[in-house]
């Protein structure tokens, strides 16, 4: 009997219209965003990376629309006028910018995005869209093992690493300016705790957007 009543109300739950997030993961170099970003892409069926559109000509094996909107000059100039980015910058020698456009209307679809940027893009973000931004910082569990993760890679001389040492501290200074903050010192935990809090933040009344008319229903 257990069985068949759960069975009956997976059937007869309701599939609510919701409205979309901007969920945003920084951290500084080294505390895991990339990895953590990655395994919630793999996981999570109902975000996807944010597409950049960029004046850059695409690289060897790059799809438009996959890896970048890839557009020219003049029509990079025209969205700037039109005010259709949420955050753009030269990025040695290329401009690089979040359309706007493309992401609301994917958004009232229920379209969640997932951004990997920096505190200063969170914040251009978060002030042209505040209802629909989700702002997570994460934490190394110490300097010294953001430093012995930063030497692991053996991709950089001490040079190199003092100088990403220096602005981690920098970018850990701004982790008041996020409404999550998650300490990294397991991957698979910190990946939970990111998990959680998108699957909360999609429960939100005001992004479940069928709330009313199916509440209506229950009241009629």
């Amino acid at each position: 009997m257990a069985e068949s009543l759960s069975a009956h109300d997976t059937l007869d739950r309701p599939n609510l219209a919701r409205r979309g997030l901007l969920f945003i993961l920084s951290s500084p170099s080294g505390a895991g965003k990339t990895t953590i970003s990655r395994m919630l892409l793999q996981a999570d069926q109902e975000i996807k990376l944010s597409v950049s559109v960029t004046t850059r000509p695409p690289r060897t094996g790059e799809v438009e629309g996959v890896h970048y909107h890839f557009v020219d000059d003049p029509e990079f100039d025209a969205m700037v006028e039109e005010d259709d980015f949420y955050e753009w910058a030269h990025v040695f020698g290329y401009r690089y910018g979040t359309p706007k456009g493309r992401i609301r209307n994917a958004l009232k679809e229920g379209q969640d995005f997932l951004f990997d940027i920096d505190w200063q893009g969170t914040q251009q973000l978060y002030q042209k869209d505040q209802q629909d931004v989700v702002r997570v910082f994460i934490l190394p569990p110490s300097i010294a093992e953001l430093r012995r993760r930063l030497e692991s890679r053996a991709t950089d001389d001490p040079l190199v690493i003092d100088a990403r040492m220096e602005r981690a501290r920098a970018e850990i200074s701004h982790w008041d300016a996020y409404d999550y903050v998650v300490i990294n010192e397991d991957v698979n935990a910190c990946f939970a705790k990111v998990s959680e809090i998108l699957q909360a933040e999609r429960m939100k009344r005001q992004r479940q957007t069928g709330l009313i008319p199916f509440v209506r229903e229950l009241m009629a």
